[in-house]
């Protein structure tokens, strides 16, 4: 590469179009496109593959030279806008996606035209962002004097909140002294059928995975509150340091709902953190329905939940609510002299959020969950996690009513797990056949489920958390499981 040459005659072109009427134009064209793709998303397959020639153009060399506003724009419309992964679309089922709303958009474009940066200072954004912490201290029932962060999901909330525990109950300056294991090694507790972040949470906190106890479950999936007491008392019998446990309002697998209540009172008892694994889950609380399910989360040390799941917010923004401030606040504060507080001016509004979190660059995602609970209000909100929760409810019926059908799991929520059944035919069979029963889905582009394990046994997962969604796609669903599940049975 040649230097850049410099002197009083080098001119000096910003990154800025030259000719904003024709950038004003292109923008209002990409626009259109972004919203006809949300508006057809019914009318278009779930999902379908990336062709080849596709993915060669998109592994292209480094470009060392621009190709303009205009070349870009025919490429991202002609190579990525087609193949997305699916999730606005009615049927897709897979995993836990948000369907996002058109509305998301409009705060995207705004976010990026201010280009923030939420690690500090004093500025507009930042009051956004406290508004945001505000609503989800209320929303939970969370004391005035409760903090919070907006970040990009769960995993990286859970990573805030067991920190935040892990400095509060060593018992030791663990940020600047390290794991002292001479203390007694701390352990955790959570739910067999917890989401991974927790363990890896715990491995990136230098605890080590080993150091969370998986708990057994119930019949229902649910945390067995007996067995998390005898984890706690054969750790504490063997010289270890219990510190935390984590809960789920609702487990990745098959949507269970632990016994938030009880497992509150054995924090309390054993002065423990109690922290809430509530990426989906926890926005069920905000239905009159389910709030009654989810008791004892407004108990909770600290809650980890994303907007982009029920809440229906664009990719990616989740939430981390902790009760005590100070313990948030101690376990990440770092102010070096390039980041000193100022009683007024552009480096005011102190608290500043980077003492909250590991992250000092942080962009406007509070922007977006502003805008979507102004637009829609809470109450709006939570009829589309009821109108999910009878979807999933009828899914189940439909199940224990079809002779080629069976139900896996009990539906708690918005997930059902089954799985299609031919007699006679091995568990490893059955497994397989149920594997390919959800990749021909996908690939026909009918519908988009994934599957997981219960009990050993491969199943067809089908998350419900699309505002899009009918119970007419139920009926569809199971239309095509059987009809594929029979052919590939004949075959």
């Amino acid at each position: 590469m040649t230097s850049p040459s410099t002197g009083p005659d080098t001119p000096e072109q910003s990154l800025d179009p030259q000719d904003w009427a024709e950038f004003r134009r292109l923008s209002h064209a990409m626009l259109d496109a972004a919203l006809d793709h949300m508006q057809g998303a019914t009318e278009r397959p779930v999902w379908k593959p990336v062709p080849e020639e596709v993915k060669t153009a998109l592994a292209g060399p480094l470009p060392m030279e621009g190709q303009g506003t205009a070349q870009v724009c025919e490429d991202l419309i002609q190579q990525v806008l087609p193949y997305a992964t699916g999730n606005t679309h009615p049927r897709f089922f897979g995993w836990v996606h948000g369907a996002g709303t058109p509305g998301g958009v409009i705060a995207e474009t705004m976010a990026a035209a201010m280009n923030a940066n939420l690690g500090g200072r004093d500025h507009g954004a930042i009051y956004v962002e406290r508004q945001v912490i505000d609503w989800c201290r209320q929303l939970f029932d969370f004391p005035e004097t409760a903090s919070g962060l907006v970040v990009s999901g769960t995993s990286v909330a859970t990573l805030i909140a067991l920190t935040a525990a892990r400095h509060q109950k060593a018992g030791y300056d663990v940020r600047r002294e390290g794991i002292r294991p001479e203390e007694g090694r701390l352990v955790g507790y959570t739910s067999a059928e917890a989401h991974s972040c927790v363990a890896r949470t715990f491995d990136m906190m230098g605890l080590g995975m080993e150091a969370l106890r998986n708990v057994a479950v119930d019949a229902d999936y649910r945390m067995d509150i007996g067995a998390l007491r005898a984890a706690i008392e054969a750790d504490l019998a063997a010289g270890l340091k219990p510190f935390c446990v984590t809960g789920s309002p609702a487990t990745v697998n098959s949507g269970a709902i632990d016994d938030l209540d009880a497992i509150a009172d054995v924090c309390q008892e054993y002065g423990l953190w109690f922290h809430v694994d509530g990426a989906f889950g926890a926005v069920a609380a905000l239905s009159e329905t389910f709030r009654p399910r989810m008791k004892g989360i407004a108990r909770a040390d600290s809650i980890a939940f994303d907007f982009h799941k029920w809440m229906h917010v664009q990719y990616d923004a989740g939430f981390v609510l902790i009760r005590d401030e100070a313990a948030h606040r101690e376990a990440f504060t770092l102010r070096p002299e390039y980041l000193t507080a100022a009683p007024r001016g552009l480096a005011g509004g102190n608290p500043w959020f980077c003492e909250y979190g590991p992250e000092l660059s942080r962009g406007f995602r509070a922007l977006k969950v502003w805008f979507a609970l102004k637009e829609h209000g809470i109450k709006r909100i939570a009829e589309k996690v009821e109108d999910n929760c009878r979807q999933a409810a009828y899914l189940g019926q439909l199940v224990q009513a079809h002779p080629d059908l069976e139900l896996s799991a009990p539906v708690a929520l918005n997930i059902c797990c089954f799985r299609f059944v031919v007699p006679g035919l091995a568990v490893e069979d059955l497994n397989t056949l149920n594997s390919e029963i959800v990749m021909d889905l996908q690939e026909s582009g009918v519908a988009a489920p994934s599957t997981t394990k219960l009990g050993g046994v491969t199943s067809i997962r089908v998350n419900i958390t699309n505002h899009r969604t009918t119970t007419a796609d139920m009926d569809l669903l199971v239309k095509a499981v059987v009809e594929l599940g029979r052919q590939a049975a004949r075959d």
